[in-house]
C-alpha cells in the first residue's frame, strides 16, 4: 500500500477527537454515518454505520408474485435499473429452464450497456463536482440526458424501467430506435472526451484523487470487490468474460484495469468501460437479428391485448398469468450479471408455488462501504469526499 497520502499523525499529547460525518452529510447522501477518531484532521479509526435507508427487498420479493418482483429491482441500483431488471429475469429463467428469443438477449444487451454507461456518467460526474468540478458533473449529465431519453423511448420510464419480463422483454424495441442510438452514441462520446479534455491535467482534481483511497490488489480480493474498484485494483474480472451471459460471448470488447487501485484509477477505469460499453452496443445492433422480443411458452407469456380480448384462450392465459403468477418448477437458483457497481447476483429459491420462497440479492457496494475504514485510516478528513465518491455508493442497493 502506499504511503504518499498516508499522514503520521503528531503527538502532541491530546486526546483524539470523535467525529461524525453523516448521515445528513450532502456527502453521505442522508444515509450513511462514518464515526470516526481524530487527531487534527488525519483520520485514526473509522465506524461505518448502514440502516438508515433499510428497504426491505428481500422480504416484499417474499410476498410478491415472481412478475410482480421486477419492478422492486429497479429501486436496488436506481441508476443502472435494466441491469438489476435482466438479471433477475435471468435468474428466474434458469428456474423455469426457459430462454429468452436472440433478439431479445440483443435487446437486453443494448439496454443494459446504456445503462452501465449512465452509472458511470453519474458517478464520475459526481465524484468530480465533490472535488469541486461543478462543470464536468453538468457536462456528464447531459451525456446521460441523450442516454435516459432513447431509455425512455424504449420502456417509457428514465428511471424505474420495469422493462424485461421472465422470458424476454416488456416490448420490442421502437422502430427507428437503433438509428436515433448512434446518433446518442455519438454525442455521449464526444461530451466525455470533452469532460476529460478538461479535467484530467487539472492538477487540483488530480491531487485529490491520485494516490487518496488505495486498497491493493489482495486486499481488494479479500473483502470481495467486484467491478471497477476490482478491476482498478489491477485485477481484470468481468464477469462478461468469466462467465458470459446473453450474447456477450459474441462480442469484442476491453477489460480496462488500473495499476494503484487508488480514486484516480477508479474514476480512469469509469471512464474506458463507457468507451467499451459503447462499442459492444454497436455491435450488437449491427449484429441485431429479426425475431420476437419473448418467448412463447404460456407458463410466463403474458399474452397480448388482441389475444386477451380476441380469444378465449388468451384471456385464460392473461388471467392464469397475473391472478396467480408464473410457478416455476421446485428448486433454486443464482445468476450473477455485471452491475455498473460489481457483480449484482440474484439468488431465488421456489417450492412450486406463484411466490418465492427467497429471493436474495448480492449488492456490490456493501462490501465497499465495510472497506472504507481501511482506505481511509492515515489520510485527511477531507480525503473522504472524494474516496466515498469513488465507491459509488448507491442507497438502494446498499440496503436492499
Amino acid at each position: 500500500m502506499s504511503s504518499i497520502r498516508r499522514i503520521k499523525p503528531l503527538d502532541f499529547g491530546a486526546e483524539p477527537m470523535v467525529i461524525e460525518v453523516g448521515p445528513s452529510h450532502p456527502a453521505m447522501h442522508g444515509i450513511t454515518r462514518f464515526q470516526m477518531q481524530l487527531d487534527g484532521e488525519v483520520i485514526l479509526s473509522m465506524d461505518p454505520e448502514i440502516g438508515y435507508l433499510h428497504r426491505g427487498f428481500e422480504k416484499e420479493a417474499e410476498n410478491s408474485r415472481w412478475h410482480q418482483i421486477m419492478p422492486y429491482t429497479d429501486r436496488l441500483n436506481y441508476v443502472s435499473p435494466l441491469i438489476n431488471n435482466v438479471g433477475y429475469a435471468l435468474a428466474v429463467e434458469k428456474l423455469f429452464g426457459v430462454e429468452a428469443p436472440t433478439r431479445a438477449q440483443y435487446a437486453r444487451v443494448i439496454m443494459c450497456e446504456i445503462s452501465r454507461i449512465t452509472d458511470h456518467l453519474t458517478c464520475n460526474g459526481a465524484s468530480a463536482m465533490e472535488v469541486g468540478a461543478l462543470t464536468v458533473f453538468l457536462w456528464f449529465v447531459k451525456a446521460r440526458e441523450y442516454l435516459w431519453e432513447l431509455v425512455e423511448e424504449v420502456t417509457g420510464a428514465r428511471l424505474t424501467t420495469n422493462w424485461a419480463r421472465i422470458g424476454g422483454n416488456a416490448n420490442d424495441l421502437p422502430q427507428g430506435f437503433l438509428e436515433m442510438l448512434e446518433e446518442r452514441l455519438a454525442l455521449t462520446e464526444q461530451t466525455v472526451v470533452e469532460g476529460e479534455t478538461l479535467i484530467l491535467r487539472n492538477k487540483i482534481f488530480l491531487d485529490r484523487l491520485k494516490d487518496v483511497g488505495i486498497l491493493s490488489k489482495e486486499r481488494s480480493i479479500e473483502h470481495g470487490f467486484t467491478g471497477p474498484l476490482l478491476r482498478a485494483a489491477g485485477v481484470p474480472y468481468d464477469i462478461r468474460r468469466e462467465d458470459p451471459y446473453l450474447v456477450y460471448d459474441e462480442m469484442d470488447f476491453e477489460i480496462p484495469v488500473g495499476t494503484t487501485g487508488d480514486c484516480l484509477d477508479r474514476f480512469l477505469v469509469r471512464q474506458e468501460e463507457i468507451r467499451q460499453s459503447i462499442a459492444i452496443i454497436r455491435q450488437a445492433a449491427a449484429k441485431m437479428p429479426p425475431g420476437d422480443f419473448h418467448c412463447r411458452d404460456r407458463r410466463v407469456w403474458v399474452p397480448e391485448k388482441r389475444d386477451t380480448y380476441g380469444n378465449i384462450e388468451g384471456l385464460i392465459d392473461h388471467f392464469k398469468i397475473i391472478m396467480d403468477g408464473p410457478k416455476p418448477p421446485p428448486g433454486e437458483a443464482y445468476f450473477p450479471v455485471e452491475g455498473g457497481n460489481g457483480e449484482v447476483a440474484f439468488y431465488v429459491v421456489s417450492d412450486g408455488g406463484g411466490t418465492p420462497v427467497k429471493c436474495r440479492v448480492r449488492p456490490p457496494c456493501l462490501n465497499y462501504v465495510a472497506a472504507m475504514p481501511e482506505m481511509c485510516v492515515g489520510h485527511y478528513i477531507a480525503d473522504i469526499v472524494p474516496i466515498f465518491g469513488s465507491i459509488n455508493m448507491i442507497g438502494g442497493e446498499l440496503e436492499r
